[in-house]
């Protein structure tokens, strides 16, 4: 069970490193600003966001190639030494990951790990970095495995294919990717219950229309109130229309990409809310 064990974890790592590498190109070659910035590569300096992605990229690619590589009868005891290269290079690799997603969960708690492009953007937390730490260890245990080699007997097989689909639904598990998969295939939480940073509801909304629309009449740059309500997150300002004090109320539906949002200006003495016709005529003027 043990050698059955360290043997899959072979082709598994090659598999896993070669998709995340090519999301990762997928960003890196992406014209949109602040993609390059996902993920770890946050913590860098501007400018050296898009080069760590490339050599992030360049290292994936290379492991997971190296991996698939030396995993026959290249890696035997004539060769075995770029066999052994690779795979400590590859638990290196994942305990570096360890660190950084851990730095990266103190210092920016509302960025994901980036791992998987678009669909690792939930907030990093201790799944993400007990898979990084699980695959570690498989790394580890695959130092100094014999080259891999056909199942002798259909026993062998089926301990192998057991082995793999135990090892598969853990890091599923760990993975919080896989509920952006299951929202992507048609399953959606209900909005009332789904946790949204408000970091991710403040990007929305400085990002919108209506932000663009009411910002010069804001007096504050930060919101005076903030609270949930169902499947709405409401932001409250301060601001200044026509001589007259208002609170320009946003409306910002709890959704990832591409929320719905609403505006509101209210009398900030009476609570009264303005006509639509009014609040236009008073930020032209």
């Amino acid at each position: 069970m043990l050698t059955a064990l360290r043997e899959v974890q072979i082709p598994l790592l090659a598999v896993l490193l070669l998709g995340g590498c090519t999301v990762k190109a997928r960003r890196a070659l992406s014209p949109r600003p602040g993609t390059a910035g996902m993920g770890p590569t946050g913590l860098f300096l501007l400018r050296l966001r898009r080069p760590v992605m490339i050599i992030m990229f360049v290292t994936e690619l290379s492991l997971g190639l190296g991996l698939a590589a030396t995993a026959g009868r290249i890696g035997d005891v004539s060769v075995r030494v770029p066999a052994t290269i690779v795979r400590t290079a590859t638990a290196l690799f994942f305990l570096i990951a360890v660190g950084a997603l851990n730095e990266m969960r103190q210092r920016r708690p509302d960025s994901g790990c980036g791992c998987f492009g678009e669909l690792s953007d939930t907030p990093i937390g201790l799944r993400t970095i007990a898979r990084s730490v699980l695959l570690a260890a498989s790394a580890v245990a695959t130092i100094g495995v014999p080259p891999l080699r056909m199942p002798s007997s259909s026993a062998e097989a089926e301990l192998w294919l057991a082995v793999l689909a135990f090892e598969l639904a853990l890091i599923a598990f760990l993975s919080p990717e896989l509920g952006e998969i299951l929202v992507r295939l048609g399953y959606s939480e209900p909005c009332e219950l789904r946790r949204l940073p408000v970091g991710r509801t403040m990007s929305a909304l400085y990002s919108s229309s209506q932000w663009r629309k009411y910002a010069a009449q804001l007096s504050t740059a930060e919101p005076v109130d903030v609270w949930r309500e169902g499947c709405w997150r409401f932001v409250v300002y301060p601001g200044i229309m026509r001589g007259r004090r208002v609170d320009i109320v946003f409306a910002v539906y709890l959704q990832a990409r591409r929320p719905a949002i609403r505006a509101a200006v209210l009398d900030a003495d009476t609570d009264e809310v303005l006509g639509w016709a009014e609040a236009r005529k008073s930020a032209v003027i």
